[in-house]
């Protein structure tokens, strides 16, 4: 067992909480900022009913990324949460705001317009935040004797801002492509119009984040344009490019299930590209995944109760959505 390189083993499990918290809160955040164009009644009751019965639960991922990151890595902890506590209490009253406001909805129809309000401002409050949240952590923190050195708002930079409304826009196309898969008639055919138009804006803004994030380090610079590595990273902008290609050749075609799978393709592939630039660092040029480790022999009895309760959330992740599948109404899931 002590051969085992568990700081990349944690390293993977942590990447792939994140991942499965923009696969399945991306969605229903970006249902959440698309409210304000969709029609009130039929077609906005539609939209939040596809989300209701799970927008609480997609919420476990992040709670696993962040405590895995606590238990872990506590001096990457230790150093990005002061870095960003602005952007982490934004993204957290968001969220928080959201929920009540989804059980309220119901509760207080005569308030309704409020809560749809305070849905749409949680969502991309919370999306904005993760976004230049990312930003934040690829242009560098300051470090300084393994702690923050640096200011209450060296996070905020014209590139940050621009990650941030790119995982923004990147989180509405998924919103949009999931109302293709659960909506119908009139709600479906205004989804697919926003998809189009989305899916557009997201692959002009992953192309100017792709084009500035090498302008950031030169270590960023060499991973992705020197050779030989440049032979393997540039397999991501040809992915990118052709399921760029199937998104829209399915949108024209009137598929339901295909852009929504394309889209989280999208998002998968800028992961693998944000990932691709930062390793082997937790702090990018700071401190590395090995720096920032906790002690083996706790990696390793954290490792065990994870293989046990990662199998359990995606076994009842996947029941939940397998229970509310197939197309929603307009009645509330209450």
């Amino acid at each position: 067992m002590g051969s085992l390189d568990l700081p990349l083993i944690w390293a993977g499990l942590i990447c792939f909480a994140i991942f499965a918290y923009v696969v399945l809160d991306g969605f229903d955040l970006g249902i959440g900022i698309l409210s304000p164009v969709l029609s009130p009644g039929e077609e906005r009751d539609q939209a939040i009913n596809s989300v209701a019965p799970f927008w609480d639960g997609n919420e476990t991922w992040l709670v696993m990324g962040g405590g895995g990151l606590l238990a872990v890595f506590p001096l990457a902890y230790a150093i990005i949460l002061p870095a960003t506590y602005p952007l982490m209490i934004a993204m957290l009253l968001g969220l928080v705001f959201r929920g009540a406001a989804f059980e309220f909805r119901w509760r207080d129809p005569r308030h309704q317009p409020l809560w749809d309000l305070v849905i749409t401002v949680g969502s991309t409050v919370a999306a904005l935040a993760q976004g230049i949240t990312i930003g934040a952590i690829l242009q560098g923190i300051v470090v300084e004797n393994n702690a923050y050195a640096g200011g209450w708002l060296d996070w905020l930079s014209p590139f940050s801002v621009l990650t941030g409304v790119a995982v923004t826009i990147g989180y509405a196309l998924l919103g949009a492509t999931w109302l293709i898969l659960k909506t119908e008639g009139g709600c479906q055919r205004h989804a697919h119009r926003l998809a189009f138009r989305l899916g557009i804006a997201t692959v002009v803004m992953m192309a100017a984040v792709s084009a500035a994030t090498p302008f950031l380090s030169y270590d960023y610079w060499t991973r992705w344009f020197a050779m030989p590595q440049v032979l393997w990273t540039a397999q991501v902008p040809l992915l990118v490019a052709i399921c760029t290609g199937v998104f829209f050749w399915s949108l024209k075609k009137g598929r339901e299930v295909l852009p929504f799978l394309m889209a989280l393709a999208l998002f998968l592939l800028g992961f693998i590209g944000l990932c691709i630039s930062i390793f082997p660092y937790m702090v990018p040029r700071s401190i590395t995944l090995w720096d920032a480790a906790a002690p083996y022999n706790s990696q390793l009895f954290l490792l065990v109760g994870a293989l046990f309760i990662i199998p359990v959330i995606l076994g009842y992740t996947g029941w939940a959505y397998w229970v509310f599948r197939g197309k929603v109404g307009t009645e509330g899931y209450h």
